[in-house]
């Protein structure tokens, strides 16, 4: 019968001090969250233009367009990880479109589209975009529009009313979008995966291997799976005190 915990059970500190003092979990672990920030910063600055669009141009259609946004949420995850997989490989769409054009020449894709740090950000942003952009379309859609007719009022410009209106009491929204993209991604190990390869090689990646391997290290596993989560919660409080300062600004 095998042992729901192998190996020693006695209690020790020698995978926390491994974690600190080796410096290779560490290194991967900022590498992941340098990935993650790329891509929330970039999600973010995507997603507020849309989001702006759709709460304040004043279009009737918003809302249908809102269902166009959220729409990928009805297809699977995986199956959308898997058709990016296809698009970005050797004979995908997009080094197929090289050949095409004569911008590459036959039988020498690029190769770095797939299976690289690239991949994993670009997959990654895709995947997150529409949520990212709700919390921010939610709060536009909140804002008093009395607030930006005084300032036309006091003749300020729409880039002066945006600057000193819309885009700080929207600053809740966006850390928060931020947040929702910054914490599964910097943890992700499914599409570093299917996507990455070894230089997409993500924290989440190493935590799986750790315990799902022939010769598994559930020790080291759960001290880099307890570090990430402190992690996360530190980063989950400081944002949320920062959400909490702005509505209580705005209010």
């Amino acid at each position: 019968m095998l042992a729901l915990f192998p190996g020693a059970h006695a209690f020790t500190l020698t995978a926390w001090r491994d974690l600190f003092e080796s410096g290779v979990y560490l290194r991967l672990f900022w590498k992941s969250v340098q990935m993650a920030l790329v891509v929330s910063v970039v999600v973010v600055l995507v997603a507020y233009p849309l989001a702006y669009y759709l709460a304040l141009s004043g279009t009737k259609r918003k809302y249908i367009l809102l269902l166009f946004l959220i729409a990928p949420f009805l297809t699977s995850y995986l199956l959308r990880v898997l058709a990016w997989k296809v698009i970005l490989g050797n004979e995908g769409v997009v080094n197929t479109f090289f050949f095409w054009t004569g911008l590459r020449e036959a039988g020498h894709p690029i190769s770095a589209l797939l299976y690289s740090r690239f991949a994993v950000m670009l997959v990654l942003g895709y995947v997150w975009l529409p949520f990212v952009a709700l919390p921010i379309f939610v709060t536009l859609e909140n804002l008093d529009a009395r607030l930006l007719e005084a300032a036309g009022d006091l003749y300020a410009s729409r880039l002066q009313a945006f600057a000193r209106i819309t885009l700080p009491l929207s600053m809740p929204g966006v850390v928060a979008a931020f947040l929702f993209v910054f914490i599964p991604t910097v943890g992700e190990f499914i599409t570093p995966s299917l996507v990455g390869g070894t230089s997409g090689y993500m924290y989440g990646n190493q935590i799986v291997d750790l315990f799902g391997t022939g010769f598994p290290d559930w020790e080291t596993g759960s001290v880099l799976a307890l570090f990430l989560l402190g992690v996360v919660a530190v980063l989950t409080a400081i944002f949320a005190r920062f959400i909490r300062a702005g509505q209580t600004a705005g209010s």
